[in-house]
């Protein structure tokens, strides 16, 4: 079923694309339909038409012909079309006896019109068909005027223009859905990313604020006690307190503009360090008595990293661990390696987990705060299924100061572990697959103060 509405997809992509194609296979398609209606003769048998007993003329074999073959331009120049295929019928309803079925041509063209005009135009210029019509029709003919035949080509040019206005109205009213969609999902993110823009901006201006005017402060006093700390220690002790109150105040300041960042139900910030590498063996206590078995690895000689670089690893390897004991499924272990290469480290968390089997919400956010926390320090980020099974997280950060700051990080995330409709080996990367919020570089300070080894969830 999905190679069939594929191929026609296709198919109809390239009729799109070259439009006298099927215009053209219609037009052969009407002509023979008309070349073998023009063999009946409706009025020969006492029980209706009878088939064989009429041979069309030549003059109605050329209308015909040249009615079909207007048909291949019907949607380049549909009133042009309709014209000449309403003149073709005319002449055939004044010369044929009984006329041969030109008027197809005119319905056909009639139909394009409506389909490709307005409805005024379309109305308009049915009516008039059908009229003329349908009167050169009961004026010629051989018998009464009111003979079926001639009340169908009423019938008929009247379908003709209500098919055609009812393909046009679907079809706009389709295109205006679709641009209403797009329209919404542009205004959306325009939206979300002039938001994020305005709040970083006012952050950056709130940070700067306070860290301007009270560092200057501490700055100047430092400075005054320095200077008159030999001769004058009481006013060098008055200095140092204006240290301390204008230290105490950028904290406070600090710790009200930073809070903003905060979720309504988060805890409240810890004042102990952030944690690191140096927790690292706790963290992991914490997943091996939850019943995930890891096993830990670091190279000799990594040393100690920056402190910027120390939290990112362990948040890393916190919340890749965190996706591997939801998602992995039972009976999943996990490795963690952390390796120092020159300028670089490279945190890489593996498990052979087979997923759970149970389909994703898309509620989680542990890819975007691991990939957010990387390109703020300049490093790189991949996860995606390994070969065989499981699932693989690697980060490489900058170690040295200030490497690759401010700078776009490039991201790779391959296809996650969930298919549409059944879950693949592992189980990480499908709850990740919520909508992106962006976040200001400022959310690092938030997220460094919060030391819970297992708060931060996918």
């Amino acid at each position: 079923m999905t190679s069939l509405g594929s191929a026609f997809a296709q198919t109809r992509c390239w009729a799109h694309a070259h439009p006298l194609a099927p215009d053209g296979t219609l037009a052969f398609a009407v002509l023979v339909c008309m070349m073998f209606g023009s063999f009946a003769d409706p009025h020969s048998g006492p029980g209706g038409p009878t088939f064989g007993t009429h041979v069309p003329s030549v003059l109605s074999v050329f209308l015909m012909v040249v009615g079909a073959g207007s048909l291949v331009f019907r949607r380049r120049r549909p009133m042009a079309v309709l014209l000449g295929a309403g003149a073709l019928t005319v002449v055939e309803l004044i010369t044929g006896d009984p006329p041969a079925p030109v008027v197809f041509t005119a319905v056909i063209a009639l139909y394009t019109v409506g389909a490709h005009t307005d409805r005024p135009t379309t109305w308009r210029v049915g009516l008039a068909t059908m009229t003329v019509l349908t009167a050169v029709a009961m004026g010629f003919s051989s018998g009464a005027w009111y003979v079926q035949e001639n009340l169908a080509i009423f019938a008929w040019s009247g379908m003709a223009s209500a098919a055609g206005d009812a393909v046009r109205s679907r079809r706009a009213f389709v295109d205006a859905i679709r641009e209403r969609a797009e329209r919404a999902e542009r205004t959306r993110e325009e939206e979300a990313r002039r938001r994020v823009a305005e709040e970083r901006l006012r952050i950056a201006r709130d940070l700067h604020d306070v860290v301007a005017h009270h560092i200057a402060l501490v700055n100047v006093q430092a400075g005054v006690a320095s200077h008159v700390m030999d001769k004058r220690p009481d006013q060098a002790k008055e200095a140092l307190a204006h240290v301390r109150e204008a230290s105490r105040s950028a904290l406070n300041e600090l710790r009200a503009t930073v809070g903003l960042l905060r979720q309504s139900g988060d805890p409240e910030a810890p004042t102990e360090p952030a944690p690191g590498l140096a927790h690292i063996d706790g963290l992991l206590d914490t997943f091996r008595n939850a019943g995930l078995p890891v096993e830990f690895a670091a190279a000799e000689g990594t040393g100690p990293l920056p402190a910027a670089v120390d939290l990112a690893v362990y948040r890393i390897i916190q919340e890749a661990l965190t996706n591997v004991r939801k998602h992995a499924g039972a009976g999943a272990h996990a490795e963690v390696s952390v390796v120092r290469v020159g300028g670089t480290v490279e945190v890489t968390v593996l498990d052979d987990g087979k997923g759970t089997g149970e389909p994703a919400d898309g509620s989680g956010h542990g890819l975007l705060g691991m990939r957010e926390r990387v390109t703020a320090l300049g490093g790189a980020l991949s996860a995606g299924p390994r070969y065989g099974g499981g699932f693989r997280t690697q980060a490489i950060l900058p170690v040295k100061s200030g490497a690759g700051v401010g700078r776009q990080a490039p991201v790779r995330t391959a296809a996650p572990r969930t298919a549409p409709a059944t879950q693949t080996a592992g189980g990480l990367a499908a709850t990740d697959s919520a909508t992106e919020t962006a976040t200001a570089p400022a959310t690092d300070i938030v997220t460094a103060q919060d030391t819970a080894p297992t708060g931060e969830t996918v």
